[in-house]
């Protein structure tokens, strides 16, 4: 597979000719979806939307659904006119609007308004809630099965609308007020005699309401090795399904997000080596000025502690040793929360809890670090530098570990993002406020 793909990749490097087009042609039919997708995801846009032509629709199709909702966005504006409206109108709702919120409005809108009068309704049906609710990310194609129905007309109801569904696997079970009452699935009603009454089949449905927060649905729901689960509204009707793999999308996209702010960047939204440059530049370019700037407060501090360094030059070498570490403990424990908050382990009412654990880990990491850099230090300077990097570094990692522990707790109470709250932030505000304790503790050892 590797070599075909590298072969491909050499053909569409060079102008594309009838010649290097019919040989693309020829080696991406042997190449299987999920292989096509790798390709897509490691050529420009303009590259890729050369391949989508040369597949046939079908194949085209599926492969265009597979790409990331920026991606697909991205290659729109490659594609001709008629080609876009196929692509489009193969979407699953779902999908169909997670690429309308990447478009601009004015392709949105043509798009939109060349679907046909079933599909603009559903489609809209998703485009009415927030963007953060798992309302807006479950499949409106339902189907009726009612309580009080035989088996056999189930079957026959689902046989009728299976090619317009996104799965038949999952059936849940209303009530004559469309209310939810159960769930069952295909393999029971096949197994079941066609005179048997659905209530008798059916189990209690595990459901979710429409504005629920679609993260913290989708990471509750997961685990629960699901196929699919009922969406109800205020009044308990069923609205909608939620698809295993949708719910895992969700998780990526945000699991992507907090760890590129926690590296104080912006997520992409589509692979690396399809991102313009200049995009890539923008998604970071912002975090970096803000660092900077941040940045200046450490500077300060060593303005003021100046005639501090000019007694002893010996602490200037001890400075990046104990930010470092000052940061990093910081980092450890904000990436530890931030990830317990994701997976609901840790609640916004635990601060507390919170912080008097991370007292605890900050206080013994920096007894077991203190006493290695008092040790170190007096044996290659004096006992009081060591007695001074040893009180430092307890300091400070007890400090960094309740600020990084706190912080991300903090961030979800005002509403914003943890990640953001984390990594960049709290190395800046540990590098300034370990070298304040440092540079204290210094003078009150040293005398100085």
């Amino acid at each position: 597979m590797e070599e075909t793909v590298e072969q491909i990749e050499d053909l569409l490097s060079q102008s594309i000719t009838a010649k290097n087009a019919k040989e693309v042609s020829a080696l991406i039919t042997s190449l299987s979806i999920p292989e096509l997708t790798a390709l897509v995801e490691r050529i420009p846009k303009a590259k890729a939307a050369v391949v989508l032509r040369l597949l046939d629709l079908d194949r085209a199709s599926r492969l265009f659904e597979t790409l990331d909702p920026a991606h697909q966005a991205d290659l729109i504006t490659a594609l001709r006119t008629e080609e876009v409206l196929e692509f489009f109108d193969e979407l699953d709702p779902d999908d169909r609007v997670s690429l309308l919120d990447e478009l601009p409005q004015s392709v949105a809108r043509k798009l939109f308004s060349n679907l046909t009068k079933q599909e603009r309704e559903s489609t809209s049906k998703l485009l009415g809630f927030p963007k953060d609710v798992i309302g807006r990310h479950m499949s409106p194609e339902i189907v009726d099965i009612h309580d009080d129905m035989t088996v056999g007309d189930a079957l026959a109801i689902v046989r009728h609308v299976a090619n317009d569904m996104e799965t038949i696997y999952t059936l849940p079970v209303v009530d004559r007020q469309r209310k939810l009452v159960g769930v069952t699935s295909l393999r029971e009603l096949f197994m079941a005699e066609s005179s048997t009454i659905i209530s008798e089949l059916m189990t209690e449905a595990v459901r979710a309401h429409v504005n629920d927060d679609a993260e913290t649905t989708a990471r509750w729901f997961l685990p629960l090795d699901l196929l699919a689960m009922p969406i109800v509204d205020s009044q308990e009707r069923y609205v909608g399904l939620l698809m295993w793999d949708d719910a895992a999308d969700i998780v990526e996209v945000e699991d992507t997000e907090d760890s590129a702010r926690s590296g104080a960047s912006e997520p992409l939204g589509q692979p690396y080596l399809a991102t313009p440059v200049l995009r890539i530049v923008r998604s970071r370019i912002v975090w970096l000025l803000v660092l900077a700037l941040s940045a200046i407060l450490t500077v300060h501090v060593l303005d003021t502690f100046e005639s501090t360094l000019d007694k002893v030059v010996t602490l200037a070498l001890f400075i990046p040793l104990l930010t470092g570490t000052g940061g990093n403990t910081g980092n450890q424990a904000a990436t530890t929360v931030t990830r317990a908050l994701a997976l609901g382990d840790v609640e916004k009412r635990d601060v507390v809890r919170v912080l008097g654990r991370e007292v605890r880990v900050g206080f013994t990491l920096g007894a077991v670090l203190g006493g290695i850099g008092f040790i170190l230090a007096s044996l290659v300077f004096n006992y009081q530098i060591g007695l001074v990097i040893g009180l430092t570094l307890l300091s400070i990692c007890t400090m960094a570990a309740s600020v990084g522990g706190v912080m991300p707790i903090i961030a979800r109470v005002v509403g914003a993002d943890p990640a953001v709250f984390s990594n960049p932030f709290i190395s800046t505000f540990c590098d300034a406020t370990g070298l304040i304790l440092y540079f204290l503790i210094a003078k009150t050892v040293l005398g100085i």
